[in-house]
């Protein structure tokens, strides 16, 4: 009886130190994998966009996104001064990894459409932690190293199922909008820890200028 209690106390200790180390893997590692992995691919955007200068004439006729890729860089200053995070193109577990990514099949950035992000809420970076946060009226900018476009927030968060994709339709559900337009949707999990729903905010497109004029307003302090 000695020997099985014995056993018994030695696997719960097992159990629980690996679980101690799973909860640290999620809240710290992953972190610290997911803020290298950003700050990697916004370097590697800038030095691009650096080196880029391209014709007018080819701009007027712009590629494809890139699976996994990134192409512009996102700045919402309700969610801190220092908050911006690089989308990359599609929300597969990878790319979700390395910052905030495009639904394939929604709008080009500033496009006719809906524009429509996916982030997670915890782990990997947390990039979109303090979603309940924002609020109508915020602004969502974001470059793409030629154009700055700010779009401003008009509904959310909006509470829904993982199952209602309509949210992310060229026209979105229950979204308040009644006819084409150039708009934003960010998603992210809800709750926080969870996966069991999906908080939604929907923006349109409310300026745009040349990255050269200097910062939009909204990130000037």
């Amino acid at each position: 009886m000695r020997v099985i209690v014995r056993t018994v106390s030695e696997l719960c200790i097992t159990v629980g130190t690996l679980i101690v180390l799973f909860v640290a893997y999620l809240l710290f590692w992953t972190g610290v994998q997911a803020d290298r992995a950003m700050g990697d691919e916004i370097r590697a955007l800038r030095q691009h966009w650096a080196q880029r200068g391209t014709p007018p004439a080819e701009r007027s006729a712009p590629k494809a996104y890139e699976p996994g890729e990134p192409f512009a860089v996102m700045y919402i200053p309700r969610l801190g001064a220092a908050w911006h995070k690089p989308v990359l193109e599609g929300t597969g577990a990878g790319t979700l990894k390395k910052g905030l990514g495009h639904y394939a099949r929604t709008a080009r950035l500033g496009g006719t459409g809906n524009f429509a992000v996916a982030g997670h809420r915890r782990t990997h970076g947390d990039p979109f932690k303090d979603f309940p946060r924002l609020r109508p009226g915020d602004a969502v900018v974001l470059t793409d190293g030629t154009t700055w476009y700010t779009y401003r927030i008009d509904k959310g968060p909006y509470k829904t199922v993982p199952t209602d994709i309509a949210v992310i339709d060229p026209v979105p559900r229950t979204s308040g909008y009644a006819r084409p337009g150039r708009y934003l949707t960010l998603t992210t999990c809800d709750p926080e820890w969870g996966h069991s729903h999906r908080l939604i905010v929907w923006a349109h497109l409310d300026a745009t200028q040349p990255v050269d004029t200097g910062q939009p307003k909204a990130l000037r302090r």
